[in-house]
């Protein structure tokens, strides 16, 4: 007979994929049973311990834990393949337009550079320290990245953690403000994307997984690219506007573009279809960001800008459109029955 406490098991356990099940259920279950008296099973309930020991579980047996099928573990690179794409995304935006305000702040006349310091220090004693924190953690995308790919996981996580603050500070500062629909809307989307980030960092890269990697590009020169290219999108494309949405369009149309080359050269190797899949996702990402930011200074720009940026987000929207569409492709039967 089936009591409560085994029942609530099973109903935990139904988290954790189907092949997992099949193989372990019993014994799992078996195991938090083993101790407890036939009558104390009506009324107990599982552990929080073990609730949470479960999902841990259920996150790495989803995510391409060892022995698990081919879709699981296309889905765990995916998922890891996004998160370290959009680190570096973020740690090349952040710490490049911050580079490019402190060149601009160091030749701006007098009365600028005061305008600019006063952002920091013309808001008393507590909110100065507040706002110089708020500028500086986006900065922690870089050592996320470093220590992602130096395999310090923990260090990795916290720092995307710290970095991701602002942006949701952003979003929550906005919607108190009681500022525009797009406003609120593009605070949201901005941080929305920052968790999201902090969230596969976390869920993909689990004791299981495998060390991260960059395909086609080594750690160095693949950020030292991307905040050359953040850069020269920043300052050529709209020098008067430190425009992320744009640059970030740029560095992902060039992303996209050197997965392509590759795959005409060298189709068996990348014909794995994690990494199409995750610059798929990253480029709905980037677009529904540079759509709000397109929104919302509409109004305010002149008409060549606009088809401009009109042109690069159906040049993102296509290439990821593409990039979809190749990855679905590339999931043979196994991996969508596996």
């Amino acid at each position: 007979m089936t009591t409560v406490l085994e029942q609530r098991y099973r109903t935990a356990l139904r988290l954790l994929p189907s092949y997992y099940r099949t193989e372990r259920e019993e014994e799992m279950v078996e195991t938090y049973l083993h101790g407890i008296d036939e009558q104390d099973r009506e009324e107990m309930r599982p552990a929080l311990g073990e609730m949470a020991s479960i999902a841990a579980l259920a996150i790495r047996t989803r995510m391409g834990a060892a022995g698990a099928p081919a879709r699981y573990a296309t889905f765990g690179a995916t998922v890891r393949l996004f998160a370290l794409l959009s680190v570096l995304l973020h740690a090349a935006s952040e710490l490049t337009v911050r580079a490019l305000l402190l060149a601009w702040f160091a030749g701006a006349p007098a009365q600028d550079q005061e305008l600019f310091r006063g952002g920091f220090t013309d808001h008393g004693a507590l909110p100065g320290p507040y706002e110089a924190a708020l500028w500086l953690l986006p900065l922690a995308w870089t050592v996320a990245y470093v220590a992602l790919l130096r395999d310090h996981r923990r260090t990795a996580f916290v720092s995307a953690v710290l970095a991701a603050l602002p942006d949701l500070a952003s979003a929550i500062h906005d919607m108190d403000a009681g500022w525009g629909t797009v406003a609120v809307a593009l605070s949201l989307a901005t941080a929305l994307f920052s968790w999201l980030t902090v969230l596969a960092l976390c869920c993909g890269f689990h004791c299981d997984a495998p060390p991260a990697r960059l395909p086609l590009v080594s750690t160095g020169p693949a950020l030292m690219g991307t905040c050359v290219l953040v850069g020269a999108s920043t300052v050529v494309l709209w020098p008067r506007v430190a425009d992320v949405g744009w640059a970030e369009g740029s560095a992902f149309i060039a992303a996209a573009a050197v997965w392509l080359v590759a795959r005409r050269r060298s189709p068996k190797h990348v014909a794995d279809p994690a990494l199409p899949l995750a610059l798929a996702a990253l480029g709905l990402a980037v677009l529904v960001q540079r759509t709000l930011i397109f929104a919302s200074a509409a109004q305010n720009t002149p008409g060549s800008l606009i088809a401009a940026f009109t042109v690069q987000a159906g040049i993102i929207a296509l290439l990821a459109a593409a990039l979809a569409a190749t990855g679905t492709r590339s999931l043979t039967p196994r991996f969508r029955t596996g």
